[in-house]
């Protein structure tokens, strides 16, 4: 798969506004949101739950940084990202089955389950902003 694919300006801000987002939230892990992330670490994790959510943090500044600077390998950055995505589902999935509280607006079953279905728009996003979805099809037409 080409790591670099043409994309559109509408594309590139989205792609740029899926970075900030990266970085806010990995900066929400390692900082005012530490506790709240641990809700949704599932207790079948060989690790700390804090150590869960220091190391998640630093991969969404890792790939937010990425999003946004590496337009190079966009491609890579943007299938790396949607595998990220679909990494830590598990986590909003356990959060939602345990009825677990987070973040103020986590607070209701119907909360929780309403969140799991913005789980495959980030990843499409991710896919559709770096011209991963368009990579991966040109791929299936040669």
């Amino acid at each position: 798969m080409k790591a670099y694919i043409k994309t559109t300006l509408v594309q590139n801000i989205f792609r740029v506004l899926l970075g900030g987002f990266m970085l806010f939230a990995g900066y929400s892990h390692l900082t005012f949101n530490r506790i709240q992330f641990q809700a949704q670490v599932p207790d079948w994790l060989p690790l700390t739950k804090d150590s869960v959510v220091i190391i998640s943090g630093v991969i969404e500044i890792l790939l937010g940084l990425a999003m946004v600077f590496w337009v190079k390998q966009r491609v890579k950055v943007g299938v790396t990202l949607a595998l990220f995505f679909i990494l830590i589902f598990p986590g909003n999935i356990h959060q939602y089955l345990n009825g677990i509280d987070a973040f103020g607006a986590l607070n209701s079953d119907k909360a929780r389950l309403i969140r799991l279905f913005f789980q495959p728009v980030l990843v499409i996003w991710a896919l559709w902003s770096t011209g991963a979805w368009k990579a991966w099809k040109n791929r299936k037409t040669r």
